[in-house]
């Protein structure tokens, strides 16, 4: 009877591990794109943010699947959000293009990543109703990020316009229900 308690304890800490590596593995692929991008591999950087959206829809599957959700675990989510789709799509879009309009590119840069922080922090703070309030900031950096594509292509103003729009989006008080 000892061991089989023991065998399920240690089971349990498992699954609930699991769903932690794979948010620790966004957190790893958001900081890996921060570095490509920085060094000049800009599409290097745009892979990994893409692989970090994958692994951050696979962490609360895992945990609702294993039936380990926790608040440790959000709040460990957040915290990795933050770097994969805050941080480093803003980064990509400035190095991208938003560099070159100098104090404001660098100011709505900034404040992407400060507006996707407080949609972390109120989503954090709120019951989970089976809606979001405000776009998430896994989409609005996966958009960010998938923008990055159509530099050579649409006008300069485009990227600044779309930073500030995701910016208050991720902000705003709308309601989106969750899939």
């Amino acid at each position: 009877m000892m061991i089989s308690n023991v065998l399920d304890n240690t089971i349990k800490k498992l699954k609930t591990q699991t769903a932690n590596i794979i948010t620790l593995t966004n957190l790893s692929l958001g900081g890996f794109a921060i570095i490509a991008i920085i060094k000049g591999d800009m599409n290097l950087g745009l892979l990994l943010i893409f692989l970090a959206a994958l692994a951050d829809r696979f962490d609360g599957m895992i945990a609702r699947k294993f039936n380990c959700e926790s608040e440790l675990g959000k709040q460990l989510d957040s915290m990795c959000d933050i770097i994969s789709f805050g941080v480093a799509p803003a980064l990509l879009i400035y190095q991208g293009i938003l560099d070159e309009f100098g104090a404001p590119g660098t100011f709505f840069t900034v404040f992407f990543i400060g507006c996707g922080a407080f949609r972390l922090a109120r989503f954090n703070i709120s019951e989970n109703n089976g809606y979001f309030t405000g776009l998430p900031i896994t989409a609005a950096g996966c958009f960010a990020t998938l923008s990055f594509l159509a530099i050579p292509h649409w006008h300069p103003a485009y990227f600044l316009s779309l930073m500030i729009i995701l910016s208050f989006l991720m902000v705003s008080p709308f309601k989106l229900k969750k899939v």
